[in-house]
């Protein structure tokens, strides 16, 4: 039976310890989280049930796969700690963003089996979009493993070149950001048009999820409907052309690109 280990027990990796849990794929006692936070540490133990420990050593030591759920800034003083407990059966997970593998493995100062991973924050209903890059010494199986991981808290994609990770950072990594800058803004019009706040809110919101399940089920591209709901000399192809006008479609793509070249910078900083 395998161990897990979260060195980090935040946001996301609870989000991953309550799928895990929630889809039966670990059980508690196969689950160990370290923190420098005693505070939080209790707070995970009492929701779930799963091992703690303040030393990142120890969690280190039990782990077969072991997860860094910490801040990009503080990966290396926890690769120096806990380095002498890595070896070649491990399976170590970066979830810190801007973290390459190289970066990973040149501070352990062995070839080790990496995989680094871009998850989002909508992880944390379960509905997450996560991306993942396998070193060279991870096998086939072992990519299923962690991929069974994240597919607890959403889709899950693999990518064979490391650098593809920027550009989804830039969509699916920011992109949560992005969409309720949207979801404030088609609020905020509707507010504007007359609309109490908490329901137009409620309404753009639900909006934006019912469009996307709609996409994700029927797999219809988003172009396909948009022209369904945008009849001829109607309300909304008149929106639409306002939105064309501004620069929408153009300022979208451009943020997504603003964000992918900053993963890139942040990676090549922490060299």
């Amino acid at each position: 039976m395998k161990k897990l280990g979260f060195i980090g027990s935040g946001n996301m990796a609870e989000a991953l310890v309550k799928g895990l849990l929630t889809s039966g794929a670990f059980t508690k006692e196969q689950i160990i989280m370290s923190d420098i936070l005693g505070e939080r540490l209790q707070t995970v133990s009492s929701l779930y049930g799963v091992s703690t420990t303040q030393k990142n050593t120890e969690v280190a030591k039990l782990s077969d796969i072991l997860v860094l759920a910490v801040k990009p800034n503080t990966v290396e003083e926890v690769i120096r700690e806990i380095r002498g407990y890595i070896n070649q059966k491990k399976i170590i997970v970066s979830i810190a963003a801007g973290i390459t593998t190289s970066f990973i493995s040149e501070r352990i100062k062995k070839k080790v089996k990496i995989v680094r991973v871009m998850p989002n924050t909508p992880a944390l209903v379960l509905s997450g979009a996560s991306v993942l890059y396998c070193s060279p010494l991870i096998t086939q199986e072992e990519r299923e493993e962690v991929k069974k991981i994240f597919e607890t808290v959403g889709i899950v994609y693999t990518v064979e070149d490391e650098k593809l990770i920027d550009a989804a950072t830039g969509l699916s990594g920011s992109g949560p950001a992005f969409v309720s800058m949207f979801i404030e803004a088609l609020s905020d019009g509707g507010v504007n048009m007359g609309l109490p706040r908490n329901m137009a809110i409620k309404l753009a919101a639900q909006t934006v999820y019912g469009t996307s399940k709609m996409i994700l089920e029927t797999n219809l591209h988003p172009a396909e409907l948009k022209d369904r709901v945008a009849s001829p000399a109607g309300t909304t192809i008149e929106g639409i052309r306002e939105l064309e006008i501004r620069g929408f479609r153009g300022s979208v793509i451009s943020a997504v690109k603003a964000a992918s070249e900053r993963s890139k910078a942040l990676s090549k900083e922490e060299k």
